[in-house]
């Protein structure tokens, strides 16, 4: 069903912390018409002509369509999920670069520390939502910034600048729980594909000290 009011505004200040008002081109694309639907308290960008499909579809036996951007908790606060990456990562107005000896620690659900921050973007403020890249440009994941651009260059190598959110890693590490409700069946091979692009990183990528606690703040 569409969005009420209130969870759209809900949803899209949340989608603004990281896209600003690059919402738009979410909305006003030129090549066909897209829009966003809640099911089962997951919200799913979707093309209209996949959802006069799915309306065809037995309410109680749909499973997903289109790209889950993530779900509203009970009390109606929305958490975004690794699956929006794709789109965060082409509109993101802050972006952070991490060094490949950190990256790991990263994809295991850790906080990106100073020693860790290969760039950030110019005038970056604080607790500002930014997706996380390796230094060749691959999206990561995302989070919230600790401290803006000028205030990291005078922390000390153990200092959070990134507050983790969400990686890569967790088609992994969650991958019996991300799916079970959001994708099902019908994305085993979707599921399967992300899988061998994650178990290739990890495999190549060598172990690091964990740095930090995630999942701190901005939830």
């Amino acid at each position: 069903r569409p969005l009420t009011d209130d969870e759209t505004k809900i949803f899209f200040e949340k989608l603004s912390k990281y896209i600003g008002r690059n919402i738009k081109h979410l909305i006003d694309r030129t090549d066909e018409e897209y829009c966003f639907r809640l099911h089962k308290d997951r919200v799913y960008y979707v093309s209209d002509a996949i959802v006069r499909r799915a309306s065809n579809v037995e309410k109680k036996l749909l499973v997903s369509l289109g790209t889950c951007f993530g779900k509203f908790t009970k009390s109606l606060k929305f958490r975004l999920h690794i699956t929006a990456l794709d789109y965060l990562a082409q509109y993101a107005k802050y972006k952070v670069w991490v060094r490949p000896s950190s990256e790991l620690s990263f994809l295991y659900g850790n906080n990106v520390l100073k020693a860790g921050l290969g760039r950030i973007t110019e005038n970056t403020p604080e607790h500002q939502g930014v997706v996380v890249y390796s230094m060749s440009d691959i999206p990561l994941g995302f989070g919230v910034t600790a401290k803006s651009t000028a205030d990291c260059r005078r922390l000390n190598p153990t200092d959070v600048v990134v507050y983790h959110q969400a990686d890569v890693g967790e088609y992994l590490r969650e991958e019996d729980t991300l799916y079970a409700t959001a994708g099902g069946p019908s994305r085993v091979s979707e599921v399967e594909a992300d899988n061998r692009v994650v178990r290739k990183r990890l495999r190549t990528a060598k172990p690091q000290a964990r740095g930090g606690a995630g999942g701190g703040r901005g939830r």
